[in-house]
């Protein structure tokens, strides 16, 4: 009995090894101001610790900060041990299609106040919630997952780029070179998941930026040498109150979203460029030649 015991525990601890490293595999971050910033399978996330008291009338404080109005359903999670208050934000952005943002106030081990945010579209994922909080709150996430903060060179699914440390940081996995580029990727467990996270980029920029779309195509490229159909879409932002396009100078930008296999895994990516950044012969600015290249038809 006993060992029959001591092997379902094995099997157990190995199963659970090999779950956690296929994520860690897929899983990116990085730190900055304090605030630990995570991607994975088209998910944005954080973690925050506000060094303030967990009580009620820290957590009003904290709230305002997160903009979580006194009307919002607060609810403590039985599927978190410690004492916790959750709250989940619905933004109806067209028919049939939701933003969604999941707070979770947590009390951790110095009686302080942890913030997790998650980030999606049209339905969270509390078992995925629950778990991320286990793995960040037990500091289980390997440090080989971090990105450096300087973008001399940048993981891309496990190639390295070198990108001259001229680009910033917009968010995990996503960098913007000052007329050079711009691009966001997240790695995925399926191609499902890499096609519908694609999907809801595309959806979510014709909603939220304000422009018109000029022209919408699938072209022929090849990204990280493989050949994938892409699908083009060009925006005019002329007149538009952007503080992108502001920030940039542009009034016209092109954007591809590339669902793609690479490595062995499965890649979303956009990738985007104004219509005054450094063009090169090929069509495409630097940072997307990097990754990228459009084919002859």
């Amino acid at each position: 009995m006993i060992k029959i015991v001591v092997l379902i525990l094995w099997v157990v601890c190995q199963t659970g090894f090999g779950q956690n490293e296929a994520l860690f595999n897929r899983l990116r971050a990085i730190e900055n101001s304090g605030i630990s910033f995570y991607n994975v399978d088209g998910i944005n996330f954080s973690k925050q610790t506000v060094y303030l008291d967990f009580n009620d009338k820290n957590l009003r404080k904290v709230y305002r900060q997160y903009k979580i109005k006194k009307k919002e359903v607060k609810i403590k999670d039985k599927g978190i041990a410690i004492a916790n208050y959750k709250t989940i934000q619905r933004e109806e952005l067209s028919d049939n299609f939701t933003s969604v943002s999941v707070y979770y106030f947590i009390k951790n081990s110095d009686n302080f106040i942890d913030v997790f945010s998650f980030g999606y579209y049209d339905k969270d994922d509390t078992d995925f919630e629950h778990r991320m909080i286990q793995l960040i709150s037990n500091n289980d996430i390997p440090k080989s997952c971090f990105s450096p903060m300087k973008t001399d060179k940048v993981n891309f699914v496990g190639r390295e780029l070198e990108l001259g440390g001229n680009c910033n940081w917009m968010n995990v996995n996503n960098v913007q070179c000052p007329y050079y580029g711009q691009m966001n990727w997240s790695v995925h467990k399926t191609k499902e998941g890499s096609d519908v996270a694609v999907q809801n980029q595309l959806k979510a920029t014709k909603i939220r930026n304000g422009g018109k779309v000029i022209s919408e195509e699938e072209v022929d490229i090849t990204f990280e040498e493989t050949r994938v159909k892409a699908k083009k879409v060009h925006y005019d932002l002329t007149g538009v109150n952007s503080l992108l396009a502001s920030m940039s100078g542009g009034k016209n930008l092109t954007i591809y979203y590339v669902s793609a296999k690479v490595r062995d895994v499965y890649v979303s990516c956009v990738l985007s460029f104004w219509n005054n950044d450094n063009i090169n012969p090929s069509g495409l600015p630097p940072l997307l030649e990097e990754v990228m290249r459009l084919d002859q038809k």
